[in-house]
């Protein structure tokens, strides 16, 4: 499966997450619902992976996390805010880069609309 196919199914799942919750929750609530419906759609994901660095050779563990990885391709970063900043976008940025992965999927579920709260970012290795 390719990462644009992946995508397409976090999107989905995503808006279905959010016609059920709508905003104001939790991003642990998001995270632990999206989970479940990328889950019943056959994907592998995996939460809250550690996401080590690489210093002067040394391989070393900085506090980094990420939200979700869905088949090992596309990373997934939650957030419950009132718009994107460039921050999150250099947060999802440095996590693909650092897992070496081409795709992440910022997801904002504190937006009326969820179609308002996706971005894709894109690592061109």
């Amino acid at each position: 499966m390719t990462e644009n196919e992946i995508s397409s199914k976090i999107i989905g799942a995503a808006i279905e997450v959010h016609k059920q919750l709508g905003p104001g929750l939790l991003e642990s609530t998001y995270e632990t619902c999206l989970t479940h419906e990328l889950t019943e759609e056959g994907l592998n994901v995996r939460r809250q992976v550690l996401l080590p660095i690489e210093y002067k050779s040394l391989r070393l563990d900085a506090g980094y996390r990420i939200d979700l990885i869905v088949e090992e391709k596309v990373i997934i970063e939650l957030k419950v805010v009132d718009e994107f900043n460039s921050i999150h976008i250099a947060q999802l940025l440095t996590y693909l880069k650092l897992s070496k992965n081409k795709l992440g999927i910022l997801l904002n579920f504190n937006v009326s609309r969820l179609k308002d709260g996706v971005r894709r970012v894109v690592n061109n290795l």
